[in-house]
């Protein structure tokens, strides 16, 4: 009876296996038809490939990423920017990514003024993208287990030195697991936080209310980035700019993050 249930487990694991393999391979092969439409001129068609190789495979850095570069291509920068920027809360540490978002947000025609924070905040912000998500939590989770060795050594060693040692070990690795666990943690809400928006109309009037007669208050362009502060209505999003200004914009207008 335990032979036959370690062959089904054993056959379900080889199952299981092949299944990610061939989704894997699926994925790599759209990828590379993707990438040779691209690099032949015929962004229409890298456009399509990478469309569907997310919606059927699932999204990914590299395929968010191409995605961006091929819509840049067709002049639309509205979509590229969006592309780049969904790239980054997968891998906020792509540098790839980073640059060519910053170097399309160049070329958008609304100018951002430089936007300060205060100074700890924008080092945390530095730090928690310095790492992936799941680099982060296998540094918690290392850190959490020298923690357990060192109270171990601590509490069960009868030389002063090495009780000491331990100690001084036991904190330092308390410290990296609670800076750890609270950096994934800021990092998954960076990530997947859907308060964002991209504008993707030529340009576009944020209204003063949530309908075409309303008084225009500034006109935005296609690139812009907006957080969206108010999503109960369907039809209409009241959004805040970088710098505060708050209106009403149609949610055709604009695109999630």
């Amino acid at each position: 009876m335990n032979m036959k249930r370690t062959l089904y487990i054993l056959l379900f694991s080889l199952l299981s296996f092949a299944a990610s393999a061939q989704t894997i391979a699926k994925a790599e092969f759209s990828k590379a038809l993707g990438d040779s439409a691209y690099s032949q001129g015929g962004y229409d068609d890298a456009v399509r490939i990478y469309e569907t190789a997310i919606e059927n495979e699932g999204s990914s850095v590299e395929l968010h990423y191409n995605l961006g570069n091929a819509y840049f291509r067709n002049n639309m920068l509205g979509k590229a920017i969006l592309n780049y920027e969904r790239a980054l809360r997968i891998d906020p540490t792509d540098q790839d990514a980073k640059a060519n978002l910053e170097y399309a947000q160049a070329m958008t025609k609304d100018e951002v003024a430089e936007q300060y924070e205060i100074f700890f905040v924008s080092w945390f912000r530095s730090i928690v993208s310095l790492m992936s998500l799941s680099s982060w939590a296998i540094t918690a989770v290392a850190a959490f287990m020298i923690l357990l060795v060192a109270l171990l050594f601590f509490f069960f060693s009868n030389k002063p030195f090495l009780r000491k040692l331990s100690l001084t070990v036991a904190i330092i690795s308390l410290f990296v697991v609670i800076f750890a666990n609270v950096s994934a943690i800021s990092l998954y809400s960076m990530m997947n936080g859907s308060s964002e928006a991209v504008i993707m109309r030529e340009e576009a009037y944020l209204k003063s209310t949530p309908d075409n007669s309303g008084t225009d208050l500034i006109k935005v362009h296609e690139g812009r980035k907006v957080r969206i502060i108010d999503d109960s209505m369907r039809e209409w999003k009241e959004v805040e700019l970088e710098e505060g200004t708050v209106g009403w914009l149609p949610a055709v207008a604009m695109e999630r993050i």
